[in-house]
């Protein structure tokens, strides 16, 4: 089944605030082998000017996987996950993130379009502080491979 293309540009409500812990920081640049001090050593954050550990610029899939769940999961946009491969993921940051921070993520569908038989689906998700301003912009490019309806 071909997604719907009238989703484009559908925006998705923010997520709940999300509390970024230290222990949380330390944990995922453990898992991907980021031994950088700045995300384990508190002492070493503060000495480079943050207030607290620093997460790794991949931490910021956390977040926003479960934000861009809500247009992926959204039964009428009609993406089977079956068929799901990731394709592209990258972020585009303002400032770090940093633990102790209360974070919240709004999902956007920016484009669907149908390439060599797959769906394309972009996804940009906006990752806000409690101040309102923005941390880093994801983007994200999922393939549902042979679901797309050639013209």
């Amino acid at each position: 089944m071909a997604l719907n293309v009238e989703f484009v540009g559908r925006t998705y409500p923010a997520s709940s605030p999300y509390l970024v812990g230290r222990e949380k920081i330390r944990e995922f640049a453990t898992a991907i082998g980021d031994a950088n001090p700045v995300s384990h050593d508190l002492e070493a954050a503060r000495a480079l000017g943050y207030r607290d550990v620093v997460a790794p610029p991949t931490f910021a899939f956390v977040l926003t996987h479960t934000a861009m769940g809500q247009a992926m999961f959204d039964p009428d946009l009609g993406l089977d996950y079956a068929r799901v491969v990731h394709g592209e993921q990258r972020f585009a940051y303002d400032r770090p993130i940093v633990a102790g921070e209360e974070l919240t993520v709004q999902a956007v569908i920016e484009g669907i379009r149908a390439v060599a038989g797959n769906d394309m689906l972009t996804l940009r998700a906006e990752v806000i502080d409690a101040a309102g301003e923005r941390v880093v912009t994801a983007h994200s490019v999922i393939v549902a491979r042979g679901t797309a309806q050639e013209e």
